[in-house]
């Protein structure tokens, strides 16, 4: 299955980092609930992983709608972007504001149905 089949539909992430945990090695807080599509593999030889958004408590698990990805075009780890099925959809510049934490320090573009 190719990432891009994941746009449009619903899909169950595990939450490894939790909104408000630290990362591990390089110590910034997630400011979101961040994850991975279990039994997935990506590019970089783990599994998908996919923020969520829209979601204001850390959670463990959770099943939304995945409204884009975030191609990385200098690296090989693409996101899934979730969000609760009933927020509608949320345009690029807040996903953008969302995981900059992160992604600020790779150039990437955001994929759409």
């Amino acid at each position: 299955m190719s990432i891009e089949e994941f746009l449009g539909k619903m899909v169950k992430i595990e939450i490894d980092r939790p909104l408000g945990s630290s990362h591990p090695k390089h110590g910034f807080v997630y400011p979101v609930n961040y994850g991975f599509v279990p039994g997935t593999k990506a590019a970089d030889g783990e599994e998908i992983d996919a923020y969520l958004l829209g979601e204001d408590k850390p959670v463990k698990e959770y099943l939304g709608k995945c409204i884009a990805i975030i191609h990385r075009l200098n690296d090989d780890d693409d996101k899934l972007v979730i969000i609760p099925q009933d927020l509608g959809n949320i345009p690029d510049e807040e996903i953008r504001s969302k995981t900059d934490f992160q992604e600020k320090y790779f150039k990437s573009v955001i994929v759409r149905e």
